[in-house]
């Protein structure tokens, strides 16, 4: 293990070095999609008053009734560009119950987690559903992970298009890979098979939208180098997505197009509410539900 590695048990300064850069990053995204809203004055929903976010804290507490964490939750609802976004931080702590020791003790297989089951986590979770059907939806995270018995991060970003088009595909994937490659020619594509294998759907034998990255149990045994990639992740978002919303928020929308928004919003709320880790673990640990469901769409429709 590299010699500037903290040990598992004395990662004070590096937790806080993390929750500190997903704020950042939170504050980032927030002003970005505010400044879409300012600027959507044509098309579509321009005659609405520009959205903004609602910022609420959120709390945990443990099963005693001690302090567990929390964090804020940044929402948007019925915006000119976003029908509805949630950008969300959190630091939370404690010790985890039996059927996360479990859930994690299968996934890393770490000794002693029953012993001593004490963690610490930290993160940041998007998801944005947009008004105009031909503006994709689209998720990032990102998060580090802290036991006594090993730290890891996790997280990544996938496009989720109703109506697909190729060359946003394109961009969204080309700019992923633009800030992963300095970390590795191998990882783009290591990661991009992740997401693939992630946001599959086995149920409706599909995939949930066009991928993206996806990494979780990153840990290479080097802090710094892992954090470094992690931030990139969260470095690529904007610019992967942003000329995305620019050139499709103002573009023509029909009735059949709305209809297959909707059709496709169900998709994606099965799967964050059957099979998403995310969701499973923050309402096992008792984070705050309407934070931890913040990613379901506000309008979808089964057929």
């Amino acid at each position: 293990m590299p010699a500037e590695t903290p040990t598992h048990a004395d990662m004070t300064q590096e937790k806080a070095q993390a929750a500190a850069w997903f704020r950042q990053l939170r504050d980032e995204i927030t002003a970005a999609f505010e400044g879409l809203e300012d600027s959507h004055t044509q098309g579509p929903f321009a005659e609405l008053e520009p959205g903004r976010f609602e910022v609420s804290e959120t709390s945990r507490a443990a099963a005693d009734g001690i302090d567990a964490g929390g964090g804020l939750m940044s929402v948007m609802r019925g915006g000119r560009v976003f029908e509805k976004v949630g950008v969300n931080i959190s630091e939370v702590y404690g010790t985890l119950g039996e059927k996360a020791q479990n859930a994690m003790a299968a996934r890393k297989g770490l000794p002693g987690m029953k012993e001593d089951p004490r963690f610490w986590a930290s993160g940041i979770s998007l998801v944005a559903h947009m008004r105009n059907p031909h503006a994709p939806a689209v998720h990032m995270n990102t998060r580090m992970f802290w036991t006594p018995h090993a730290w890891w991060f996790g997280g990544g970003s996938d496009l989720n298009p109703c109506l697909e088009y190729a060359e946003d595909t394109a961009h969204f994937h080309a700019t992923q890979q633009k800030y992963l490659d300095p970390h590795g020619a191998d990882l783009y594509p290591r990661l991009k098979e992740w997401a693939d294998e992630y946001f599959y759907i086995p149920h409706r034998n599909r995939a949930r939208g066009v991928g993206g990255i996806f990494m979780d149990d990153h840990n290479t045994g080097d802090w710094a180098a892992d954090f470094a990639l992690t931030q990139d992740i969260g470095r690529a978002f904007l610019p992967a997505y942003l000329p995305l919303v620019e050139k499709r928020r103002s573009q023509p929308f029909d009735a059949a197009d709305k209809d297959a928004q909707l059709v496709h919003r169900g998709l994606y709320a099965e799967y964050n509410l059957v099979y998403d880790r995310g969701t499973k673990f923050g309402l096992e640990t008792g984070h705050d539900a309407n934070a931890v469901l913040m990613s379901l769409p506000p309008m979808a429709k089964w057929v």
